[in-house]
């Protein structure tokens, strides 16, 4: 694919310099030209080389074309504007090439370096009520880098941190004792009522909770003194806690399990607690003055950590003075141990009999289980709100000694996910004058306002359901089902991926729900389409098989219909450039990039589709078999994308 070329005409350039002017160039830059009549990519490297030279950039470009010689892959090389140096690529080559990599052998081939075991963090939802639509986005973008680092060869781990001892969870622990007076019977009964959501149980609850402190317990404690029995443990408030969060978190993965999100472990706050994973980091914090004791002022008798972040100038609490840790704290110990810098392990066991999700254990666990942790590389995948503490944990290792860990240790922020007026307004929230003409209203959980990600599942699914039965009359009740789902998976995930990272997306149920533009059902329906021309075929003509494809492109001259057809060709180079969009994401870690591909080839395909309706009935059959195989190679390719992305491509639409 791509990279091969790149690969092949960068290693040229660069001998090729060193043999003319004995100047070694340690990166050569290759973009890719605006059209592909004036060839696929260019570079702009005599403009450097001129400087050093003390000649023309235009004057050096033509020195280098003329010695550069034949490159495999490539057809022609022109020298462009005051000095650019453009390459024609062979279309023939390039099209047997990405055919075989992407039709005969499915993988991806990146070209980046391998660093080891990949350890990524992601969803992160605090177990005291239901997700919402700002966890999805997480959990897409999560979910999705994963799927692209495993396709290209990296070992991957995935992880989702349960905070089963955090402010969150006692503030929902304070509902039940002091708001509703309830024990630990009657919360394991509302558990175990199934006409009751426990998790919308709870964010009702949580919203009431937020309520009363301003009413009734400003200072908060009630949250203190909740928070330090769940820590102690060996209490009916511990038990409780214990209760209400491993029933959410179940909540929880069967919310993403609907969108294809999964985990390998599920690390717990309260066993970093229990198994002294802080008292350790603890200790090595003290012994290399990485923490210090406050024996003054306003963060008196707590233990405090100097930081050296931009635009903060205040000491970080790590212990606060009734001896109890803050999340930063359990958070230092917890990156330690992803990284193997603790010495320390935690016990495993299934959870809940399940063979592919673990959880921690402070107790006796499975005697066999997966080597967990100890990642070469950590990438944390938090909300930019998040910078800070993220920081503060980066400073704790600095302060540790860790310099490289540091570097390997990645913050994969993003920005959350917002209202629209009119969105918030559905949702019943009470909007001002002012408020209406915000460009969107924030998500907050304590007020309970949001979109919860259920309901909106549960919504696009209906929706798609509709659309399909019109059209779709004789299909079984299942299969619509089943294809509804997979419509509302790729509307849900794609319109959270094709944002930015950096940009707050501003949610709204029509643009959410919109089938049409640049939505992941226009992708499908491209894909659809891509799978009944190969349908059709193997029903009109028995003896064809797609199989057939990869010989007929070894013996036939194909490089006259892509050379005669430029609208063909940039619609093959489009495929062709997989690898690369893949290798992009991995090192700009924007997800975005992969979803802007995908809908720039379902719109290739489908101006393809329109021009050339007649490919089952083409008369020669090698022109036929020509057509089909691009078919076959952009019906490949966008599965490649959706499986990347956690899409599926339905059967009908």
């Amino acid at each position: 694919m791509q990279l091969q070329a790149h690969a092949r005409i960068k290693e040229a350039l660069r001998s090729t310099i060193h043999s003319l002017w004995n100047i070694e160039v340690s990166d050569v830059v290759l973009n890719q030209t605006p059209k592909v009549e004036l060839g696929e990519l260019a570079t702009p490297v005599c403009f450097e080389l001129a400087k050093k030279l003390k000649k023309a950039p235009r004057a050096a470009a033509e020195e280098l074309i003329g010695s550069i010689g034949k490159i495999k892959g490539v057809r022609k090389i022109e020298l462009a504007g005051a000095g650019y140096i453009n390459f024609f690529l062979d279309r023939a080559v390039v099209f047997r090439e990405t055919f075989d990599e992407v039709v005969v052998r499915k993988k991806l081939d990146p070209g980046l370096p391998d660093p080891g075991k990949v350890v990524v963090e992601h969803t992160n939802i605090n177990p005291n009520k239901a997700a919402h639509i700002g966890h999805l986005r997480n959990s897409t973008i999560g979910d999705t880098f994963i799927r692209i680092l495993k396709a290209c060869g990296r070992h991957v781990e995935v992880q989702n941190y349960i905070d089963n001892t955090g402010v969150q969870v006692a503030d929902v622990i304070v509902g039940f004792k002091y708001l509703e007076n309830k024990t630990v019977d009657d919360v394991r009964s509302l558990v175990g009522d199934p006409a009751i959501k426990f998790d919308y149980y709870c964010w009702d609850l949580y919203a009431r909770v937020s309520q009363f402190y301003e009413a009734q317990d400003p200072k908060h404690a009630l949250r203190g003194k909740t928070l330090q029995e769940i820590e102690e443990d060996g209490n009916d408030t511990a038990e409780m806690a214990e209760l209400v969060a491993m029933t959410i978190v179940g909540c929880h993965l069967k919310t993403m399990d609907r969108i294809g999100v999964r985990y390998d472990l599920l690390p717990r706050e309260s066993d970093i607690l229990h198994l002294k994973f802080w008292d350790r980091a603890f200790e090595q914090m003290k012994a290399r003055n990485a923490i210090f004791f406050e024996n003054e002022g306003k963060n008196k008798g707590c233990w405090v950590m100097r930081i050296d972040t931009e635009g903060y100038d205040d000491d970080k609490i790590i212990v606060r003075s009734n001896g109890t840790v803050t999340y930063v704290g359990k958070d230092i110990a917890y990156q330690l141990w992803k990284l193997g810098l603790l010495d320390q392990d935690f016990h495993y066991r299934h959870l809940d009999h399940s063979r592919s999700v673990w959880v921690t254990s402070s107790k006796q666990g499975d005697p066999i289980h997966p080597a967990f942790g100890r990642g070469r590389m950590v990438y944390n995948v938090i909300d930019v709100r998040q910078s800070y503490l993220q920081n503060v944990v980066r400073q704790g290792l600095l302060g540790l000694g860790y310099e490289d860990q540091v570097k390997n240790s990645i913050h994969f922020h993003y920005e959350v996910v917002a209202l629209t007026p009119s969105c918030a307004e559905e949702l019943g929230v009470e909007l001002s004058p002012e408020d209406r003409k915000r460009p969107h209203i924030e998500v907050s959980g304590r007020k309970g306002q949001g979109v919860k990600a259920d309901d909106l599942l549960d919504r696009l699914e209906a929706d798609a359901r509709k659309e399909v039965e019109e059209r779709n009359p004789e299909l079984a009740p299942l299969e619509v089902t089943e294809i509804a789902h997979q419509i509302a998976v790729g509307a849900l995930r794609y319109f959270l991926l094709k944002f930015t990272r950096n940009a707050i997306i501003a949610f709204d149920f029509k643009d959410a729900l919109n089938l049409v533009g640049e939505t992941g059902p226009y992708l499908q329906y491209a894909a659809v389409r891509a799978g009944n021309i190969m349908k059709k075929m193997a029903e009109n003509d028995t003896s064809f098989s797609a199989r057939d494809l990869p010989d007929y492109l070894a013996d036939a001259g194909t490089e006259a219909y892509l050379d005669g057809a430029d609208d063909i060709w940039d619609l093959v180079y489009t495929a062709s450039r997989l690898d690369e969009i893949a290798a992009q994401v991995v090192t700009t870690l924007e997800p975005a990039t992969l979803a802007k591909y995908s809908f720039t080839l379902a719109q290739k395909f489908n101006l393809f589709y329109h021009q050339y309706k007649g490919i089952i009935e083409e008369k020669d059959q090698n022109l036929r078999m020509f057509y089909l195989a691009v078919v076959e190679l952009v019906r490949q390719s966008l599965g490649m994308t959706f499986d990347m992305m956690g899409m599926q491509s339905p059967r009908r639409m």
